[in-house]
């Protein structure tokens, strides 16, 4: 695919902090923001040639000072002879357009001003604290929210940021030295980061701050490898936004990362960039990944020393088997901890619009899980019939006209609504309403997938009025299935 035929929307562009130390950078044209992009330039160590018929008084006192080199005249190709990179900053849409197509057949990266699609590479809003750098883009199609997000970060780094990496730059060969395991020297800098040194340069104290760091480089002796630890983590059901906070902060100190099938991409984009990951999700008819294996690599990693997160979609104690691992842990003297996530039934009726309890609906709620085509005798199937009361029911889409028969020949009525949530809080999430007797119908004639999540009861019939996320509800069938429904009745 060439780069003119590639769908700029959904593909991301490649963060790229570059060393322009000496290297020639062309910016064309002699304006005010020819001399702001001039500007930063300089200021990261390019050779800056400014290509103009004209130059500002600015750039003019730069140019006749030497910290610029001056190409006078219209624009032309041979200017990006020896350029590492060039800016088009000029107000004539059509020059700008000529060093665009001049850089893309020297193959030398362009930035056109205000010009998302004429560029093939953009300049990011940035948070500066000394050497510590914080890059924003929107991929060029959103600057005033990339400007937004770099105003808060302002107010929330901290100045003294850029002494602290100062600090630690200026030690990296000793403590590269002190502590050769990566490991182990992470977590030194965990220790250091979340000791006295940062407040002591927040006080202007960088006497007192290296002094600090010396003692605890001396004090904290490499020692034996540390134990490894697992954590069970609830991924929730897929918008990366419901994770919570502790949630994240294992992911970012995780060695290992065992995962689930259904953990989304958005999620897994929160771990750690080193981290290992691995995939053990089970599917039905599929089970590459037997439960037993898992707990061999929880605790082969685990007992190599390795801080273990077990990624889980929803909940780890809400029907999967955060239970039996964590016996397996305890019993292999294993060191472990729980972050709950947010659980499907919760998350898919929030983003559906389905208030599980309502005081006019439903006074109780049932979670349920069942393969139903082998387990329907093992469910009360009494209780779960009964009204005022909400069924959720985690489960694949097979099985659904055994769910609706057990239930409306034990008392619940035909005409009871159901709401039923394929990916839900992602995207891509679809929403399909209706009566319990039409439920496997409606499943089938819209093609619902797995992962998907079945609320009985009359909550679900306000997803119509409350949905909020996503697509309205489907209500009905796709005409050629409805012709067809039509036909068999007569």
């Amino acid at each position: 695919m060439t780069r003119a035929s590639s769908p700029r929307a959904s593909t991301p562009m490649y963060p790229l902090f570059a060393d322009l130390r000496g290297r020639a950078v062309l910016v064309v044209g002699g304006g005010a923001v020819a001399q702001r992009k001039a500007a930063a330039l300089l200021e990261a160590g390019a050779q800056v040639r400014i290509g103009a018929p004209r130059l500002n008084a600015a750039l003019a006192a730069w140019a006749a000072e030497g910290r610029i080199e001056h190409l006078a005249g219209e624009f032309a190709a041979e200017w990006f002879d020896g350029a590492w990179l060039a800016v088009a900053a000029t107000d004539d849409e059509a020059v700008n357009r000529a060093v665009a197509a001049a850089g893309e057949a020297r193959r030398v990266w362009v930035n056109v001003v205000d010009d998302v699609e004429g560029s093939s590479f953009h300049v990011p809003a940035r948070v500066e604290r000394g050497p510590v750098q914080v890059a924003i883009s929107s991929g060029g199609g959103a600057p005033m929210l990339a400007r937004h997000l770099r105003e808060r970060l302002e107010t929330e780094l901290d100045e003294s940021l850029g002494e602290l990496a100062r600090l630690l730059s200026g030690e990296r060969a000793r403590i590269r030295r002190h502590y050769p395991d990566l490991g182990q020297r992470r977590r030194f800098f965990e220790r250091v980061l979340a000791g006295p040194i940062p407040a002591l340069l927040r006080e202007g104290r960088r006497e007192d701050a290296q002094r600090a760091f010396g003692a605890a480089l001396i004090d904290d002796k490499p020692a034996a490898p540390p134990a490894g630890s697992v954590v069970l983590v609830g991924a929730g059901p897929g918008d990366a936004g419901l994770m919570t906070l502790r949630g994240l902060r294992a992911l970012n100190q995780a060695d290992v990362i065992l995962h689930d099938r259904l953990v989304s991409r958005e999620v897994l984009q929160l771990a750690r960039r080193d981290a290992e990951l691995i995939e053990v999700g089970k599917q039905a008819g599929n089970h590459h990944t037997t439960q037993d294996r898992i707990h061999e690599l929880m605790l082969e990693h685990a007992r190599a020393g390795k801080r273990v997160v077990r990624l889980k979609g929803g909940d780890p104690f809400v029907f999967g088997r955060g239970g039996e691992e964590l016996e397996v842990l305890a019993q292999a003297g294993i060191a472990f901890e729980v972050v709950p996530g947010i659980t499907a039934a919760l998350a898919c009726a929030a983003y559906a619009g389905v208030p599980l309890t309502h005081r006019e609906h439903a006074q109780s709620l049932r979670l349920v899980t069942a393969h139903l085509k082998d387990s329907a005798g093992d469910l009360d199937w009494q209780a779960l019939a009964q009204e005022k009361q909400t069924l959720a029911v985690y489960m694949g889409v097979a099985g659904l006209d055994v769910l609706r028969d057990k239930l409306i020949e034990h008392g619940r009525a035909a005409s009871t609504p159901f709401a039923l949530i394929e990916n839900g809080s992602r995207r891509e999430q679809r929403v399909v309403t209706g009566t319990l007797a039409e439920l496997a119908e409606r499943a089938q004639g819209h093609r619902v997938q797995s992962p998907a999540l079945l609320i009985v009861g009359e909550v679900a019939a306000l997803a119509q009025r409350l949905h909020w996320f996503g697509d309205a509800p489907l209500t009905a069938l796709p005409e050629a299935d409805a012709d067809d429904a039509l036909a068999q009745a007569a």
